[in-house]
């Protein structure tokens, strides 16, 4: 797997380090997914493009396109230095948008953004397989989910507040000040260099990897592990507002005590992954993550548990998710090569992402032919093929049955 080239800064340093390129990494997916949608409607951009626009997200599936220019040439951290510069003067441009349809240059400055934004993500995403050890995935994986969530979450919703006072041009700005902040600090962050043989083999050292004993098992393992959690989510929102609860009940329940309970789950699989292992962990996790499927699909046939029922069923969800999250984190980190990290971690994501996004399409028309207390269990049950796939997974980890990983 190549050498720590990270074995030299401390494990505390280390999981600092990852939190502050997790907050760097999830703040402009909370700019476009919480920002953006309330600045186009203020200033009264047309429903139909605020949809497309929307659209843009296919640049975090395509980005594995351009993932070997990552491996190839230059440095991680500039990479993620060069894409908040480019992500800055993005939202530079789009403060002096004064509302209406978009104009070509403004959709220009959009798919920049989002382009800029899944190039970093790449970065990031190597720099961290980089920089981390074997055996302190759990750990490190707990501490990219707080990251993220801080920066998507928090750092992006706290620009909301701004309109108010110095009106969205002042808002916008003031985003773009914190990329150009954000590209400051990741030129002071450590370096894990790639050593110049592994660039220039980066396309055998991909074939081998790709022709590995077992690959289509493992590849099949990372396309399932989640899909219960992708296939659901869609019929979420649908459901809680089917039941009565108001938008403020889904903003306090599913956001703030959802992202509580996300956390919780993530820093107790971070625990159970460095005790047990990978492998197992996959399986006992997974295993205890069917059970938010389950959750909402008994609070779906039984509607006499009421708004608490559902309550528990969502506090649930995010909880297994935290948990589910790390601990498949850390396997796909871990059967990376790390000097080849941008291309093979972006290619495990977007196999990841392609079942999901898939099924995600006829949701409504199954949720409509089944109910939703039937969608939800079938939801859970699109995971289980993946449990048949995992002895093969584990070999990949260089762990057998016994092994804690």
């Amino acid at each position: 797997m190549g050498p720590d080239w990270g074995g030299i800064v401390s494990f505390r340093r280390k999981l600092f380090i990852v939190a502050v390129v997790y907050v760097v990494e999830g703040f402009p997916m909370g700019v476009f997914t919480g920002v953006w949608p309330a600045f186009f409607a203020d200033t009264g951009v047309p429903l139909a493009e605020i949809g497309f626009a929307a659209g843009l997200s296919i640049a975090w599936s395509l980005k594995v396109l351009w993932s070997p220019l990552i491996d190839r040439f230059g440095e991680r951290r500039h990479w993620i230095a060069g894409a908040q510069v480019a992500l800055g003067a993005s939202l530079f441009a789009l403060s002096g948008f004064e509302g209406g349809q978009f104009a070509a240059w403004t959709w220009l400055v959009l798919a920049s953004y989002c382009a800029a934004s899944a190039t970093q993500d790449i970065a990031i995403d190597a720099y961290t397989i980089g920089l981390i050890d074997h055996g302190d995935e759990g750990p490190a994986n707990a501490m990219r989910m707080t990251g993220y969530r801080i920066g998507m979450v928090g750092l992006a919703n706290a620009l909301l507040f701004l309109p108010a006072w110095i009106g969205w041009e002042g808002a916008l700005f003031t985003a773009a000040l914190l990329h150009v902040a954000m590209a400051l600090c990741a030129t002071r962050i450590p370096r894990v260099e790639v050593p110049p043989e592994a660039r220039r083999a980066m396309w055998s050292a991909l074939g081998r990897w790709l022709s590995r004993n077992g690959a289509l098992p493992v590849f099949a393992f990372v396309l399932l592990y989640r899909i219960g959690d992708s296939t659901m989510a869609p019929m979420v929102t649908p459901f809680w507002k089917y039941r009565g609860l108001t938008n403020e009940e889904i903003a306090t329940v599913s956001g703030m005590l959802g992202g509580l309970a996300t956390l919780i789950g993530a820093w107790l699989a971070a625990s159970i992954v460095s005790r047990i292992g990978i492998g197992r962990s996959l399986l006992w996790i997974g295993v205890l993550a069917l059970g938010s499927n389950l959750a909402y699909a008994a609070v779906a046939a039984f509607p006499e548990a009421g708004r608490f029922g559902v309550y528990a069923a969502s506090l649930t969800e995010s909880f297994c998710a935290g948990m589910a999250g790390v601990v498949f984190m850390s396997f796909l980190m871990r059967i990376c090569e790390k000097e080849h990290a941008a291309v093979q971690y972006a290619l495990l994501t977007a196999i990841y992402n392609l079942a999901g996004s898939l099924l995600r399409i006829p949701s409504g028309i199954f949720a409509e032919a089944l109910g939703y207390a039937g969608y939800f269990a079938l939801t859970g049950a699109f995971a289980l093929p993946a449990f048949a796939f995992l002895p093969r997974a584990r070999r990949w980890l260089g762990e057998s049955a016994g092994d804690p990983g």
